[in-house]
């Protein structure tokens, strides 16, 4: 559940700009505080490198379009970026072949099944259904440019990295580990060849993937990734243009119907915004127009989302009135004279 104890936050504004400065930082530390001694939840083992993740981190950066940061808790601590890279490779992929051809490929639906579900396929006629679950995500690397698999991973690399503001390495721990246990999606590829779903080799697709998920980034980065989609594509810290506003757009749309996966009804119903979260411990939740957060715990639910990371989005939804679906009525005025 992503509600948490939030019930009891005023509602400081439903539309327009951020609060003043000092009143985010105050209520990021807040949400900080609220949350760090949370002890529910469970750390991912099923890709060994992640199973050693120290469970007591907890950051939280938030990132205003104007480039304005506020900041709580291990920001600058490193983990693999995991399934938070579908959403920018998405976006990456939409910039350099449009939006009805990714649409029409790809698709934007959500499954109502878990990220790595073969039986979505098979319901599907071979269909991905989005790119955020890793059918979805295997057949959207496999449209990344480049005459060879070492150009397209250094494309895909060098784009996130863009979105981030800085060079991005691969956690070459977390890949092997990754590498040898990813029989799973390599069948997923496999079965999305049959149904003439995959553009390139399926084996090579997948380690390019895997590789896109082994990224190293911090909750900092994650904000400065996310404000860079609230901010119609350009990076509040290069000033960049890395996609267009329209590549934005679609890219929020799809995370607001698929980013947390099975749960992103109940997402968007208690919190209200685009977002996508790793197993690794990483969310990334956008206000276009405003800012982004991103959260790094690594204690996940049983939908693989951070639990501190989803009740302090919660939190902060409502507390810096970020929720897309929030409004406030228009001030009441006398009648005037007829």
């Amino acid at each position: 559940m992503f509600e948490a104890d939030v019930l009891d936050v005023t509602q400081e504004a439903r539309t327009g700009d951020l609060p003043p400065h000092l009143r985010v930082d105050e209520l990021l530390h807040e949400a900080y505080g609220r949350y760090r001694g949370l002890r529910t939840g469970t750390v991912a083992d099923y890709i060994p490198a992640l199973a050693g993740a120290d469970p007591d981190l907890f950051g939280l950066s938030l990132m205003a379009v104007d480039g304005e940061v506020h900041e709580a808790g291990a920001v600058a601590a490193p983990f693999s970026l995991q399934s938070i890279s579908k959403a920018f490779v998405f976006a990456l992929v939409c910039e350099e072949l449009g939006h009805e051809e990714v649409h029409e490929r790809i698709g934007v639906n959500n499954t109502g099944l878990p990220f790595n579900s073969v039986m979505a396929i098979e319901l599907n006629h071979g269909s991905p259904m989005n790119p955020m679950v890793n059918a979805g995500a295997i057949a959207t690397t496999a449209m990344v440019p480049g005459p060879s698999a070492a150009e397209r991973w250094e494309h895909v690399r060098h784009g996130l990295s863009r979105f981030a503001g800085r060079p991005l390495t691969l956690d070459g721990a977390v890949y092997r580990s990754e590498a040898l246990t990813n029989q799973r999606n390599r069948a997923l590829a496999r079965l999305l060849e049959s149904y003439g779903r995959l553009v390139e080799d399926p084996l090579e697709t997948v380690d390019i993937y895997t590789r896109q998920c082994s990224l190293s980034v911090t909750a900092r980065d994650l904000a400065v990734m996310g404000a860079t989609l609230a901010a119609g594509g350009v990076n509040p810290l290069t000033g960049e243009q890395v996609v267009s506003a329209e590549v934005s757009r679609d890219t929020l749309a799809v995370l607001a119907s698929c980013g947390v996966y099975e749960r992103s009804g109940e997402w968007m119903f208690e919190i209200g915004l685009p977002a996508k979260s790793g197993v690794s411990g990483g969310i990334v939740a956008v206000a276009p127009g405003k800012g982004a957060l991103g959260a790094f715990s690594p204690p996940l639910d049983d939908a693989g989302n951070s639990v501190r990371g989803g009740r302090a989005c919660a939190f902060l939804s409502r507390a810096l009135g970020l929720n897309l679906f929030a409004s406030s009525p228009p001030p009441s005025t006398a009648p005037g004279p007829r």
